[in-house]
């Protein structure tokens, strides 16, 4: 699944590829998961054209100039496809044709990406705004496993299964710690590798992979690497399994209970 940082470069790119475009017509092969008819996705965004393209928390939302908005999340196989002339690829979930014979395309052969027109407005804060002060009210308000409350999107948006593994590294916090027994000094410095991490591999992708609007990118991070035996530090790469994911750590990272 992309995580923040492949979201944050999938918006960079599309904003250059999409803006300004008029939206000719909307295909919608597959419906079961648009929250309204595709007839009335149709006509709410026909003939608009694109003003914005973001990132909201795990979703991507394209703005149109006559205040629609289409959130597209890719789920856990979902891919984003631009193309010339005529698709070609399969598995469509959705399909944006724009009036210069280019389009853009959401596919998923599992069927689970979902694009939503006008999707609420959360108050959850953002991965990339979190600071110490919220941590600190956050975790010593919650029994939970950091590693739990930190991919929970209705406690922070956008961090998920394998740079939660990073962050915590990075902080050197075990990810099975009570998340109100981690002193304060730890949480400055996990509130610090919060951005730190994210903001870094955005930079990678971007380095490696400066148009990429789909898939993942992983081969850089340091912890949850299946090629990567130990830490950058010599620490033993550990990996549990459980509530169907993986776990990386090592026993550097420090366990508060």
């Amino acid at each position: 699944m992309p995580e923040l940082p492949d979201l944050q470069v999938f918006s960079r790119n599309l904003t250059k590829l999409l803006v300004g475009k008029e939206v000719k017509t909307v295909n919608v092969p597959n419906a079961k998961k648009l929250n309204v008819s595709a007839n009335e996705l149709k006509k709410s965004i026909s003939g608009s054209k694109v003003s914005k393209v973001y990132r909201e928390g795990k979703e991507l939302q394209i703005a149109f100039d006559n205040d629609q908005v289409l959130a597209l999340h890719l789920m856990l196989r979902g891919k984003l496809h631009f193309f010339e002339g005529k698709n070609t690829q399969k598995s469509i979930v959705i399909e944006l044709l724009f009036t210069d014979d280019t389009g853009l395309a959401m596919s998923d052969f599992q069927g689970q990406a979902t694009p939503t027109l006008n999707p609420e407005k959360r108050d959850t804060v953002d991965a990339l705004d979190v600071n110490v002060t919220f941590l600190k009210e956050t975790l010593n308000n919650s029994k939970a496993a950091i590693k739990n409350l930190l991919l929970d999107q209705y406690v922070i948006r956008g961090i998920g299964n394998a740079y939660v593994d990073e962050i915590l590294w990075e902080a050197r916090i075990s990810p099975f710690s009570i998340s109100n027994k981690i002193p304060d000094e730890q949480i400055k410095a996990l509130a610090k590798a919060i951005k730190a991490v994210l903001t870094d591999a955005e930079k990678a992708i971007l380095k490696s992979h400066p148009d990429i609007i789909s898939g993942e990118v992983r081969d850089f991070l340091q912890i949850h690497n299946s090629k990567k035996t130990h830490s950058p530090t010599g620490g033993e790469i550990l990996i549990k399994e459980g509530g169907g994911r993986k776990t990386y750590y090592t026993e550097e990272q420090e366990l508060f209970k």
